[in-house]
């Protein structure tokens, strides 16, 4: 066999073998796909740096106070436009908001904060990086809770909501801390985008959302089952951004499609697209980029998503992409 021929036929093995594991993989496919745990967090890259730094005020170990047992600590909804100390309420205007637990000790007085949210702020987390000497796309993308003293009062109900939901005792305060570390290790990218197969009642969902909400209502779930009493005398609403598509297709992980000269056209369409959402773009590209997104998304029907450290291929359908603010009830 001549070395072109062999150079052909392992370029050939491996493009079949990634669309056997593809037509494998979603023959069987759980929807929506399960969000993937680890077992610690990792360290953070050198190149990663936040523009704002993450839980300045927090313990630098992640420690959370513990309560004694016969403490009554009250529980508090929290609720703020995203953004809002850059921006006031502009982007409440569009319903996007951030959410938070706020915790009061009636033994003590102290009052606390917890949320979760990004690392290296939201657009690292939603697109990455194009680094010339790294082939992949390079994501800045973790999430973790932050605990405070203290609560905000005027940053939280001036342009949102701040509400006692709940009492809870020390006890199950404690129980709750435990939860919240080991979550928070389990836990640790952020995913921008619920995906769907359209708008209505009974719409697939390929791919759940994980972010400050998510955690809200994970925390809210938690304390039910410890035995809280949660009640709200307004909607709980929350922010919600979706994509719309067809079922999604497995497309593989770095090694799998970077790197790999069988799929050398899927790894560059993968970057052409990514190309479009850079970071510190100037004006005049930005707006160059918008027309190339909404080529890619709206004509072309096509979207990247990176999910698990995996990629997928969505066929995107109208309305493409949108921005709900829906009631979600305490449990």
């Amino acid at each position: 066999m001549s070395h072109a021929a062999a150079v052909l036929g392992s370029k050939l093995l491996l493009l079949f073998l990634h669309v056997v594991a593809s037509i494998g993989l979603n023959a069987e496919q759980q929807w929506p796909v399960p969000y993937r745990r680890f077992d610690r967090r990792p360290d953070v890259d050198s190149y990663c740096q936040a523009l704002y730094p993450f839980c300045p005020t927090g313990d630098p170990d992640g420690r959370i106070p513990y309560m004694r047992d016969s403490d009554v600590v009250s529980v508090y909804r929290l609720q703020t436009p995203v953004w809002e100390f850059k921006y006031g309420d502009l982007l409440g205007k569009f319903h996007i908001m951030h959410d938070a637990i706020g915790f009061s000790s009636s033994e003590t007085g102290d009052n606390f904060t917890m949320e979760w949210y990004e690392l290296f702020q939201l657009g690292n987390c939603t697109f990455p990086h194009l680094r010339p000497e790294v082939s992949a796309p390079f994501w800045c993308n973790q999430g973790a809770a932050c605990f405070f003293q203290g609560i905000d009062d005027v940053h939280w109900s001036q342009n949102g909501t701040l509400e006692k939901i709940g009492e809870i005792t020390g006890r199950q305060f404690n129980d709750m801390a435990r939860w919240v570390q080991d979550d928070n290790e389990t836990g640790i990218y952020y995913e921008t985008w619920t995906v769907r197969s359209d708008p209505g009642p009974n719409a697939s969902v390929w791919f759940e959302s994980y972010d400050c909400s998510q955690f809200v209502h994970r925390t809210y779930r938690k304390l039910t089952e410890l035995g809280a009493k949660l009640s709200s005398r307004s909607q709980t609403n929350y922010t919600k951004i979706y994509l719309y598509s067809g079922e999604p297709t497995y497309l593989g992980n770095d090694s799998a499609i970077f790197g790999q000269p069988a799929l050398e056209n899927l790894a560059t369409d993968i970057r052409k697209f990514y190309h479009a959402f850079r970071p510190h773009q100037s004006f005049i590209d930005l707006a160059f980029s918008l027309l190339e997104a909404y080529k890619k998304v709206v004509l072309d029907k096509s979207f990247y998503l990176y999910y698990n450290f995996e990629y997928w291929h969505l066929p995107m359908k109208a309305p493409y992409m949108q921005i709900t603010y829906e009631e979600v009830p305490l449990p």
